[in-house]
Parts: structure tokens; C-alpha cells; sequence
């Protein structure tokens, strides 16, 4: 089914996500880089030993990616091999989780809504059983409470008041989505649970962390994403409009605080224009609504969001999300393609539909880096 040349490819892309998550998970863990010297380097010790953490980590990227590629295979439908994407950023000095993800590719016209709901819905179910049990494992095999000083000698000097951002250093907070928060609570032990700015330091926790943020950017019911085609396998007569609204929400959370009241005049007259010409480019290709009504959601958007900082001046999106929002309307789209007639579900599926979307409640995080 697939040509040697397409193994060599995918298989190696595979291999070099390994290498790359764990040069980036080394850098997360314990603080070492291939382009470090003294104390700082890598060695083949810590590379081994961060294998724990891009191991479980790019395991449940593969199951995910797997579970669509054999539910498309039994529907012989044709698509790609999983494509890992390598994104390790240290030469450049940023902090990368060495990986920009999976997908695979369709090469196949599907006509059938069952067939998008089960290949859409196999992924992130196969890939979140495998999440759950690595951040199980990790929440009930925790180290001893003193494990942080061996990350971080420094904590034991009574006088230490914390890293600067002038010293080089980014305080790198994870943000609580409800599986973890619950997981935590009732799981771990509670003298030996790292607070949400070392977990970094913790590498099934954090494998698993991760693991849940990438199952719920798939599962936002948008466009063609695995929640988009959960979306028009239980909604056939109206995921349009579920998409729609769920991007606009979307959008409004990720942008809250962009346009600040309380800035002054002269910023307000460049970041007013430019944020709505940002909303303009993220709804330009929706061909669900026309040009006047995309407009006026666009300017009801910003006016919105304005006013409630006016109300609230602490009230903050998170503007990370911004991004992805703009990859969604520019680059994805938000309509799912069509199929012939509009039969629903059966029962068995409609309860899996209804599963993966509570996972995606259970999985989602608000803000899920926050950076200082």
C-alpha cells in the first residue's frame, strides 16, 4: 500500500521527533543542552534518562495518530502514514517541546458522515486512554518530596528569592485544565505534588500534560479538526452553525484584553485597526456567513471585548490561543465537506460522540502556558 520511499520518510521523520523531543525534554528536566558546556551539557546519561519523558510522550501521539490511520484503513480509505513534525528550538535559544505534533493526510474523497465520525473520534479516544494511564502512573509514583533540589540546588539556600528574568530565566507556569486539577486532588500525594511551575521537572506528568493540551486542540468542534467531524457526525443539520458560534467563542476568549481602554491614545489608534484587521483575515475565508454579517460580528467582537475591559481592567484572554484561532480560519477552515444526505448516527456512536466531547471539556486549559 505504501512505496519503500514513503516508509524511509515517514519512519525517519518518527525517529528524528524522538531525538528532538528528548533533547528538548533534557533542557525541561534537568536543565542540560547539547549546546551547553560544563555542568550544563548533555550527556548520554540524561539523554537516556529523558527518554521517560518523549517516550510516553510521543507514544500517545503515535497511538492518536494510529487510531485514525487504522480506522481509515478498515474503511479502506486512503491516507498517509503519520507525519511527525521535529520542532526543537534550542539553537535558537527558545524553549520547544520538540515536536509541532502529527497529522496524517487524506488522499481519498469520503462520502459518508459514519466514516468521518469514525475516523475523527478514533484518534483522540485511543490517544487519551494512553494519556490517562502515563498521567496516572506519574501521579501515583511520584519522587520524594526533596526531589526538586537536585533540579534546583538553589531552593535550599534560605536566601534565595527566586530566578530574574535578567539572569536569563522564564517562569513557565501550566495552567490547570479539570482532569489534571482532579487527578491531583485525588491521586497524588500532597507533600510530594510539585507546584504547576515545576511539573516541567516531572516526565510522565508533564508527557501527560502536554498529551491532554494536544488532545483538546484536536477535539475543538471546528472545521475539519477530530472534534469538527464528532460535530457533523452528531449534528448533521447544524454543525455549521455549532463550528461558527464554538470559533467565534473561541476567538473572543483568545483576543479578551488585546484592545486595551487603558492604553494610551496614540497605542489605541494602532491596535485597534490592526486587531480588527486580524479578526477580518481569521473569518475572510468562512463562507458561512457573507460579507456584511462577518463585519458585524467582527465589530461586535472588538466593541464586546472592549467594554468589558473598561468594566474589568484585570479581565485577560490568552492571547496563545490567537494563533491557532488564525491557522483555523486561514489555513483549515471553518466548514467540514459535505456528504450526501443527512442520516444520523447510531446509538453506539452518538455515546462515543458524546464521550469525546466530555473529554474535550475534561482536557481543555484555558491558559495552559503562562509565561513571566
Amino acid at each position: 500500500m505504501y512505496t519503500k520511499k514513503e516508509y524511509l520518510i515517514h519512519i525517519s521523520l518518527f525517529v528524528l521527533t524522538l531525538v528532538t523531543t528528548t533533547l528538548a525534554g533534557a533542557e525541561w528536566l534537568f536543565g542540560k543542552s547539547i549546546l551547553a558546556d560544563g555542568e550544563y551539557a548533555l550527556t548520554w546519561e540524561y539523554f537516556f534518562k529523558s527518554l521517560h519523558f518523549s517516550v510516553p510522550f510521543i507514544g500517545i501521539l503515535l497511538v492518536h495518530e494510529l487510531g485514525h490511520l487504522f480506522t481509515s484503513l478498515h474503511y479502506k480509505v486512503k491516507t498517509s502514514m503519520p507525519f511527525f513534525i521535529p520542532g526543537w528550538l534550542g539553537f535558537l535559544g527558545s524553549p520547544s517541546i520538540g515536536t509541532f505534533g502529527a497529522i496524517i493526510k487524506l488522499k481519498s474523497y469520503i462520502n459518508s458522515r459514519k466514516k468521518y465520525f469514525d475516523i475523527g473520534v478514533a484518534g483522540p479516544l485511543a490517544g487519551f486512554i494512553i494519556a490517562f494511564g502515563v498521567l496516572w502512573y506519574g501521579f501515583t509514583h511520584l519522587p520524594d518530596a526533596d526531589y526538586i533540589y537536585k533540579i534546583h540546588p538553589e531552593y535550599l539556600d534560605p536566601d534565595f528569592k527566586g530566578h530574574s528574568a535578567e539572569e536569563g530565566y522564564l517562569n513557565i507556569e501550566m495552567g490547570y485544565n479539570l482532569l489534571f486539577f482532579g487527578m491531583e486532588k485525588f491521586l497524588a500525594e500532597p507533600e510530594k505534588m510539585p507546584n504547576m511551575s515545576e511539573i516541567i521537572h516531572f516526565p510522565y506528568i508533564f508527557a501527560g500534560y502536554l498529551a491532554l493540551f494536544f488532545t483538546a486542540l484536536n477535539l475543538l468542534p471546528i472545521g475539519q479538526l477530530d472534534g469538527g467531524h464528532v460535530v457533523f457526525g452528531l449534528f448533521p443539520k447544524h454543525h455549521k452553525q455549532i463550528s461558527l458560534v464554538f470559533y467565534i467563542a473561541f476567538v473572543f476568549y483568545a483576543g479578551l484584553g488585546s484592545i486595551n481602554p487603558y492604553q494610551s491614545i496614540d497605542r489605541l489608534l494602532i491596535n485597534i485597526p490592526l486587531y480588527i484587521g486580524f479578526l477580518y483575515f481569521c473569518f475572510s475565508r468562512s463562507r458561512i456567513m457573507d460579507t456584511q454579517t462577518k463585519w458585524m460580528v467582527i465589530l461586535v467582537i472588538a466593541s464586546v471585548q472592549y467594554a468589558l475591559v473598561y468594566v474589568f481592567p484585570t479581565l485577560q484572554g490568552y492571547s496563545g490561543w490567537l494563533l491557532f484561532a488564525f491557522l483555523l480560519g486561514r489555513v483549515m477552515g471553518l466548514e467540514h465537506p459535505e456528504v450526501s444526505g443527512l442520516k444520523q448516527l447510531d446509538r453506539t456512536r452518538k455515546i462515543l460522540g458524546w464521550i469525546s466531547i466530555i473529554i474535550f471539556l475534561l482536557c481543555f486549559t484555558p491558559q495552559p502556558f503562562q509565561i513571566s
